[in-house]
């Protein structure tokens, strides 16, 4: 039987963290699908699609891995994939309270899909999208060792667009 995994989240934008803990989910997973939350209320810079593709560019040539935009409850999209689990990644002990809390609701929602938490290497545990955002605002070229080639494209882009 196929092990899919579900990895959501807003990717906005996605990082190298993000990146490498879906490399992790792969080792354990038959399939990982990165679902993109479509998700306006937390006025996303980029839009679900510009994430998918972002996303999707980083995917080319790796086996086993998707991606979908979805909206509506995580564990509803994980259920009508047919994921036994749902991963999230861990940077810090500041992660883990919302990340608890979150996954006790999805346990609440369908107790038999797991959430997995993995954590990316040590040098992205500071990151976060946030964060890459910030700095992007003033100086997109820094964050290079953060952020896949694309997505300084696109922060290129629309920093030539204002």
């Amino acid at each position: 039987m196929k092990r899919t995994a579900l990895y959501p989240g807003t990717f906005d934008p996605v990082t190298n963290g993000h990146l490498d803990v879906l490399r992790r989910a792969l080792s354990l997973f038959d399939e990982v699908v990165v679902g993109v939350a479509e998700n306006n209320e937390k006025h996303p810079l980029f839009d679900y699609k510009t994430r998918v593709r972002l996303i999707a560019e980083n995917l080319s040539g790796v086996p086993r891995a998707s991606v979908v935009s979805f909206s509506g409850l995580t564990m509803d999209f994980a259920r009508q994939i047919g994921a036994v689990a749902v991963i999230r990644g861990l940077r810090a002990v500041s992660d883990f309270e919302f990340e608890f809390q979150m996954a006790q609701m999805n346990r609440h929602l369908d107790g038999g899909i797991e959430t997995i938490f993995l954590m990316p290497n040590h040098k992205y545990f500071y990151t976060s999208s946030t964060l890459i955002k910030q700095v992007a605002g003033y100086s997109p070229e820094r964050l290079s060792d953060f952020v896949p080639q694309n997505v300084l494209e696109a922060f290129g882009r629309m920093r030539a667009d204002k």
